[in-house]
């Protein structure tokens, strides 16, 4: 019988693995432990830290719901979205960033140059793009599934008073590989902080706050889908995303532009009397 100590604990954990056990589970599984041991023996950890981090895993599963993904949220806080992200980003194609909590699937068709905004107030933004390869070919055929806040800073999933697929959309490139469509500004926001992510927050003296951005899924036929989000250049909260998402490659500028030049062809709720905003931002996928 061999006694367990605490310097050969991970040697017997990995001792227990089944000889059947699938060679990427055994790498990933034994890291994950080996880490795990170090931590406990780097920091000491005593037994009421330990309760207190079994008790933050439960308060995430508490408040777990369809619409509020807590655990993803407790990744992107801690960085390890944004650095999977960055892990498996394509050098010479536009840089991933995280999904987020709040994406609902299954937006509906938005045409070219439709309208997002509809009844909502804030100032107009015209955004408009080509989805091409890294060779800077354009795609036809691109799907964009895009998403955003509504003016009062919250997702349509969070947010009752607006409907299931408020500033969602989903739009197919044509043979120009060009998209475009009206909304309403983004705005900066907070992450939920009412539960166990917010107090960790909160005890290591960090705010909740993210920069505004556009949210993009982008995916086209025999290239690598991307998920991503892009952010203007006069955020406030640009250099201290609280989720780690900005990337330099991923940061636009908005251009005000006089109502006069609001282009034909693009909808948008009621007639345009006041400057809009413009960007363009063109995306690369790479080839899988």
């Amino acid at each position: 019988m061999r006694s367990v100590t605490k310097d050969n604990i991970t040697e017997v954990f990995m001792g227990y693995l089944s000889k059947d056990t699938d060679p990427r589970m055994r790498e990933i599984m034994g890291s994950l432990v080996k880490h795990l041991h170090d931590f406990a023996r780097e920091t000491n950890l005593t037994h009421d830290e330990w309760r207190r981090g079994i008790a933050f895993l439960e308060g995430c599963a508490a408040v777990e719901t369809e619409d509020r993904h807590e655990f993803i949220l407790a990744s992107d806080v801690l960085g390890l979205s944004s650095l999977v992200d960055m892990l498996h980003s394509t050098p010479d194609a536009t840089s991933s960033s995280v999904l987020g909590p709040f994406h609902v699937s299954g937006a509906p068709p938005l045409p070219f140059g439709g309208d997002m905004k509809r009844h909502y107030g804030g100032p107009v933004l015209l955004a408009e793009g080509v989805i091409r390869d890294v060779e800077g070919n354009q795609i036809a055929g691109a799907e964009l599934d895009i998403w955003q806040t509504a003016p009062n800073g919250m997702y349509a999933s969070q947010d009752e008073e607006q409907d299931t697929y408020s500033f969602h959309g989903l739009m197919t490139t044509g043979d120009d590989g060009k998209y475009a469509f009206t909304t309403v500004k983004p705005v900066e926001y907070t992450v939920p902080s009412d539960g166990p992510v917010g107090d960790i927050l909160r005890a290591c003296g960090r705010h909740p706050w993210r920069p505004s951005h556009l949210h993009f899924i982008v995916k086209a036929p025999g290239h690598r889908s991307l998920v991503t989000e892009i952010f203007p250049d006069d955020d406030p909260y640009l250099d201290q995303d609280t989720v780690f998402g900005v990337r330099d490659d991923l940061v636009m500028t908005y251009v005000e532009r006089p109502a006069s030049e609001f282009p034909e062809g693009m909808e948008l709720s009621g007639k345009i009397t006041e400057p809009f905003l413009h960007v363009k931002f063109d995306v690369k996928l790479a080839r899988v």
